[in-house]
């Protein structure tokens, strides 16, 4: 007898293969059988008419917190996902020593690099850990509903080995880069999947410092990766960077890959227009670099980067004005009410656009040509007869009216669309080009991160309901492309072997959708995480169970209250009768 039969599904199998009817079986959390099973079950599902998939893996998230106290590490559950890769952009929580001073350090650091509040991570995080090994161990002991990976981070390891020298940015000596290589070594001895860091001065603190690791030179980051390469190239090297130099950087991590048999995994993202001949180009230089011996991965987002402005959020268009400015440090309630004075929206609607000088600040301020109504359902792939300004001059009002009058809908909760970089075709061609591009992998959720502006962890429902059901503005995809993107080609780029695709012996991680169904729900500012912590939620329809191990642990949206997910201590090999 199995444990759990699903019947009469179309599976997806993550392979790539066409889909194809028929059963699936699980016993003891592995897939037991699939196509035409006979035999019973303790439970049996009847899915006619539904979808059968791998469960998603979430190879960018920022759950470092998070997951030391939050079964479900939501919204990623809510999504369909699996398994999530965290310690992503070298920002973490170990090591890091046993003192308030240290602890506060790398808080604010993800506060103000990752938009996560602080009041959270310190009414969350119990801080029963020193090292990178003690906590992997904090985070097993966690029950959880899905499979989590961690990676050391960069700016955790300069800093507990340099102190003060390595939060300014110094020069690490040829002694401070062999302490970070011991640390480094030990967390992927421990199960750390890999090393982190980040290159791009996005990442700077509330002091307008660069956070550890930015300027790092090539002996530090060969030093380390020289550590990866010692252990047999079991662990993956990962980086975010602005490409100021590319090529210069391009090379070092080709020479590091290939001299210490290493995987080197990159976010590949663009501001402007105008940078996508170099992307073309890093793309190119992958290519070539394969054929020498390097394996360098381009991770790619399916959105660009993008901020949801909101009263409750981080910033919306009327933060800076300067009758707005008392609002601001309101509770949501209080605001509202204030907001739906008339006096109060004349008043902010009066006053001059307080434009700073700075492009992208002007945009959110003032640039309603590329704002957007998000919607609900979401659009984020509008063009430009939906912006705001185009909307307020087809309703004859001014802007800032519409926009003001826009945010005020749903009770106050209503979003509008900033995509900041990689819009400038004013649509997502970029995105469905380098997601088609065979050297890229789909990645970039930043789940749990950017708390009051954003939420991408919502991008695999997208991808299944939009890329490949709803899109007008382009091309769609193949539905067992979409699938096989976000399981077997995330879970092979981080190593794991054992999972991604619907095979007798994989891991029994699976979602069962109502295709048809399946749409995102319009994002809103919550107030659920520890200490009373906001973040932006987007929740979804359309996902009939989700499950891990063989275990249902969301049914119809709603959480089981099943614990089966497990810490993933390094790679995992895939089961022998698997392919």
């Amino acid at each position: 007898m199995y444990d759990l039969i699903i019947r009469n599904a179309m599976i997806v199998d993550g392979t790539g293969r066409d889909a194809y009817q028929g059963d699936l079986a699980v016993q003891a959390g592995k897939i037991a059988a699939i196509g035409n099973v006979s035999g019973t079950a303790r439970e049996e599902i009847d899915a006619a008419g539904k979808l059968l998939t791998p469960g998603w893996v979430d190879v960018h998230s920022h759950m470092d917190g998070q997951a030391t106290w939050d079964p479900l590490c939501s919204p990623a559950a809510n999504h369909g996902i699996t398994t999530l890769i965290m310690g992503n952009c070298g920002v973490g929580f170990a090591p890091c020593e046993r003192s308030d001073e240290a602890h506060d350090r790398l808080i604010s650091v993800m506060e103000d690099v990752e938009d996560i509040p602080g009041t959270a991570l310190h009414e969350g995080i119990a801080w029963n850990w020193e090292s990178f090994p003690e906590y992997l161990d904090a985070v097993e002991a966690y029950p959880r509903a899905i499979d989590v990976g961690a990676q050391v981070p960069h700016c955790a390891v300069r800093t507990y080995v340099m102190g003060d020298r390595g939060t300014q940015n110094e020069l690490a000596t040829p002694e401070d880069v062999e302490k970070m290589a011991v640390i480094v070594r030990e967390g992927i001895r421990a199960g750390a999947l890999g090393f982190t860091t980040s290159r791009t001065e996005l990442h700077t603190t509330r002091h307008s410092i660069a956070m550890p690791g930015t300027y790092a030179d090539e002996n530090e980051l060969l030093g380390i990766g020289k550590a990866i390469g010692e252990l047999g190239g079991d662990g993956i090297f990962g980086l975010v960077s602005d490409w100021n130099n590319w090529e210069e950087e391009m090379d070092w991590m080709k020479r590091l890959s290939i001299e210490n048999n290493c995987q080197v995994n990159f976010v590949l993202f663009f501001r402007e227009e105008s940078d996508w001949p170099r992307v073309q180009a890093q793309l190119d230089f992958v290519r070539k670099a394969r054929e020498e011996g390097a394996r360098l991965i381009p991770h790619v987002g399916a959105r660009p980067v993008n901020i949801l402005l909101s009263w409750d959020g981080t910033i919306n268009p009327f933060s800076f004005h300067t009758n707005y400015g008392p609002l601001s440090v309101m509770e949501h309630a209080e605001r509202l009410a204030e907001l739906r004075k008339p006096e109060v929206r004349e008043a902010i609607l009066a006053e001059d656009l307080p434009l700073m000088g700075d492009a992208f600040m002007d945009t959110i301020i003032g640039g309603y040509d590329k704002l957007y109504e998000l919607g609900d359902p979401p659009n984020y792939e509008p063009g430009p007869e939906d912006s705001i300004a185009a909307k307020a001059a087809a309703a004859g009002v001014s802007p800032q009216a519409y926009c003001y009058d826009l945010m005020m809908g749903n009770d106050g909760k209503n979003v509008v669309y900033f995509p900041c970089f990689g819009y400038g075709a004013g649509d997502l061609s970029r995105q469905a080009a380098l997601l088609s591009d065979e050297s890229t992998v789909l990645s970039l959720a930043d789940t749990g991160a950017h708390c009051g502006v954003l939420c991408d962890a919502s991008i695999p429902t997208q991808m299944l309901s939009y890329f490949v059901r709803d899109r007008q503005r382009g091309e769609r995809f193949r539905l067992e492309d979409v699938v096989k993107m976000q399981t077997h080609d995330t879970a092979r780029c981080v190593g794991l072997l054992d999972r991604g695709t619907l095979e007798p012996g994989m891991k029994a991680d699976l979602n069962l959708i109502d295709f048809e169904a399946l749409q995102l729900e319009a994002p809103h500012i919550t107030f659920d995480l520890p200490a009373g912590g906001r973040r932006m939620y987007q929740g979804a329809k359309g996902y009939v169970a989700t499950i891990v191990n063989g275990e249902v642990i969301m049914r119809n949206g709603e959480y089981t209250g099943a614990v089966p997910g497990a810490l993933i201590r390094g790679p995992q090999a895939a089961p022998q009768h698997a392919a």
